[in-house]
């Protein structure tokens, strides 16, 4: 951390960190990201890092353009996670980031973010950036947009990319992941508790 964490704003916090979050285009408009930084004590350089959470291994990208490691396929960042995922050796290796390798949404693709996700041994990608739900398969990996946390409104969905299954801008949602070492289970559940969509992965 380059500072003290903020203290007393919101409380004392948790004993335990259970927040891991993934920069973004907001993110980057402080200059050298002094707010985050300050305020979250994340693993690794706190813009790139991993986490492990019972079963399931979390890698956490930094998708914007400004990030300094790059975010191509053939960047520092990109090996890191190549690296990371090799040695971590949990049942389920989900990737965070918050702009989407495939969205049908207004903001649509970040292509520079196709990584070989699939060859390199994740589970699935799940990004936001779009403010609309879709689960995209395409190349053997499994695509989430879930951009419908809140503020400020759902966006529009353009034509269907080629892979994407299920779309949805009617109302604000959250994932829900429940993980064992033989089953995964990802669902979209609205905040009236109506479930749009579940994925099961099974080992």
């Amino acid at each position: 951390m380059n500072g003290p964490p903020a203290e007393n704003t919101f409380g004392a916090g948790a004993k335990e960190n259970r927040f891991f979050p993934s920069l973004g285009n907001h993110d980057w408009r402080t200059p050298g990201l002094e707010p985050h930084l300050q305020y979250f004590a994340l693993p690794g350089n706190e813009r790139y890092y991993d986490v492990s959470w019972g079963p399931v291994d979390v890698f956490v990208v930094d998708s914007d353009s400004h990030e300094p490691d790059g975010i191509t396929g053939d960047s520092a960042q990109a090996k890191w996670l190549k690296d990371a995922l090799a040695k971590a050796d949990g049942p389920w290796k989900l990737v965070f980031m918050h702009h989407p390798p495939y969205s049908s949404g207004d903001h649509g693709s970040s292509t520079e973010l196709r990584w070989p996700y699939a060859e390199w041994g994740a589970t699935a990608v799940i990004a936001g950036h779009d403010h609309h739900y879709e689960r995209v398969e395409t190349g053997d990996m499994l695509y989430i947009v879930n951009g419908l946390g809140g503020y400020p409104k759902p966006y529009g969905i353009k034509d269907p990319l080629d892979g994407s299954a299920v779309r949805f801008n009617e109302d604000y949602g959250a994932m829900r992941v429940q993980a064992t070492a033989e089953r995964l289970e990802l669902q979209f559940v609205t905040r009236s508790g109506k479930v749009v969509d579940t994925i099961e992965r099974t080992r």
